[in-house]
């Protein structure tokens, strides 16, 4: 169990009434136990929040009509995390699946996994069938992609980050799914707090990969304690987990990100069991 302390504060400048869809609290289920949340608007609006998927997430929705805008969230929550070892683990034979499962095989905006396939299957067709594959895909990814801040943007796509080889953290998921896809591995995406990034004050992206009837987590970019991440959403991609959708006019003058392990240190590690079904 960790105790671990998340914040995040965001201010806008406005051209136009604006409306926002925010995506930053944790997701409630029960390996994230929420102590204690703060939540400050500024100017206070009514809001409303509702569930986006099926792991506990949570986004708020309101309309700014003023010339300033900003949110601040703090929170407290006790993690629970299942540590075990999950190396052996088979891959999950298609047919087996559950109908909830198919839609992470498919390609979507940034994971482009039908374009992928002969190379996939050419680097990593020797390996077993099963957690030890995602493995090496989460391995190969960290090995011969450079993390290199500006080199993509809200367009590029896991084929870009593949032929240029550098990326930023949700650059490396997207391959990683992707890579995972194309081998017929279910993997979708995670928003995230990091206790421990660097560099910090930003979301962490990471992947899921189905095996064995659960989801396991892994980390291509290896810069944060997988054992600490606090989940904030799970989307196919980074397109459907965004931090902030902005329909109107609107321009981010100031971001601040924060999270903490308040209670044990932790290692940085390749793949963690944090089983959701």
């Amino acid at each position: 169990m960790s105790l671990i302390q998340v914040a995040t504060k965001l201010d806008y400048k406005l051209e136009s009434p604006t409306s926002f869809i925010f995506s930053l609290m944790p997701a409630l289920n029960p390996h994230q136990i929420i102590q204690q949340e703060n939540l400050i608007l500024n100017p206070y609006l009514p809001y409303e929040t509702f569930n986006t998927d099926n792991c506990g997430g949570r986004s708020l929705r309101l309309t700014v009509q003023s010339e300033f805008f900003s949110i601040d969230y703090a929170a407290t929550l006790a993690l629970q995390v299942n540590t075990a070892d999950p190396y052996t683990l088979p891959e999950t034979p298609y047919l087996q699946l559950p109908p909830e499962v198919l839609p992470y095989l498919n390609p979507s905006r940034y994971c482009e996994s039908d374009r992928l396939g002969r190379f996939a299957y050419k680097t990593f067709a020797n390996f077993p069938s099963s957690y030890a594959r995602v493995a090496a895909v989460v391995d190969w990814v960290y090995q011969h992609i450079e993390y290199l801040p500006g080199t993509t943007n809200a367009s590029s796509g896991a084929c870009e980050v593949l032929l240029q080889r550098a990326g930023v953290c949700r650059d490396f998921a997207h391959l990683s799914i992707s890579l995972c896809r194309s081998l017929g591995i279910p993997a979708r995406y995670v928003s995230a707090y990091a206790p421990g990034l660097e560099p910090p004050s930003d979301f962490h992206g990471v992947f899921e990969a189905y095996l064995g009837g659960h989801w396991y987590c892994f980390d291509a970019t290896r810069m944060a304690p997988l054992s600490s991440l606090v989940r904030i959403s799970t989307a196919r991609d980074a397109a459907d987990a965004s931090f902030a959708t902005i329909i109107g006019k609107a321009s981010l003058t100031n971001m601040q990100v924060s999270a903490s392990n308040l209670s044990s240190q932790e290692t940085v590690s390749a793949g963690l069991v944090i089983s959701m079904s």
